[in-house]
């Protein structure tokens, strides 16, 4: 791999560990913004560094290219809306299922009504959830073992086997308002319902409906299911 032009002895590209850290940011911040806008298919290296501020090659050099890149964003921008430190905190000390799913629907819906919905990380989420990009490692490294773990987590809540088919459906049901907020144009949604709500200050109503609907939704097919085991 190429690692820039030589200067003074060493590569340009070559930085102190906290230089890294920074032009790394750049470039994820940058790329957020690249691919929200024009999405992976329309995106170039150069156009990112050149909005990033970096050498033309850091995209390389620090992510091994722009597929890997796209990679680190996507990476990037679920840890925003779904932290993981947010998760394990929220969750900490409940052995219940429903408690914890409560804990982190809350998590997600400050998430969904703060400053993010207003970032490249919806954009860029949304793309990704409309118009899928072919990157076939991301997903296999990404986006199934999260599957995986959802799946395990509403097999529990159902208290059904992980491969029934109800379970399947219960992630999608789940998962649906969230995605809707994650695609929907918030002006567009506003005007069209009112009386929502999508305020920070809406967080809370926002989670316990979430949770009581999908609750009580997945508990009912749950018992139909169960009767037919």
């Amino acid at each position: 791999m190429k690692r820039g032009v030589k200067y003074r002895g060493r590569s340009s590209l070559v930085k102190p560990a906290e230089d890294r850290q920074t032009t790394q940011l750049q470039l994820l911040e940058a790329a957020g913004q690249e691919f929200a806008e024009k999405g992976f298919e329309r995106t170039t290296a150069k156009e990112i560094c050149e909005r990033a501020g970096t050498n033309t090659a850091a995209v390389n050099y620090y992510f091994g290219g722009i597929e890997g890149l796209h990679a680190a964003v996507l990476e990037e921008a679920r840890n925003r809306l779904f932290s993981a430190d947010a998760v394990s905190k929220a969750v900490a000390g409940k052995s219940d299922p429903k408690a914890r799913l409560e804990a982190v629907l809350d998590v997600v819906a400050r998430a969904l009504t703060g400053p993010l919905s207003s970032s490249w990380v919806f954009r860029v989420l949304g793309r990704e959830l409309v118009s899928p990009s072919s990157m076939l490692e991301t997903k296999e490294k990404v986006i199934l073992p999260r599957a995986r773990q959802l799946r395990q987590f509403i097999a529990e809540l159902m208290k059904l086997p992980e491969d029934h088919p109800a379970v399947a459906r219960g992630c999608v049901s789940l998962m649906a308002p969230i995605c809707m907020l994650i695609l929907a144009d918030r002006n567009h949604l506003a005007r069209a319902l009112p009386a929502m709500g999508l305020k920070p200050d809406d967080a809370p109503a926002i989670a316990r409906h979430m949770f009581r609907y999908a609750l009580a939704g997945m508990e009912a097919v749950a018992r139909d299911a169960r009767k037919e085991i």
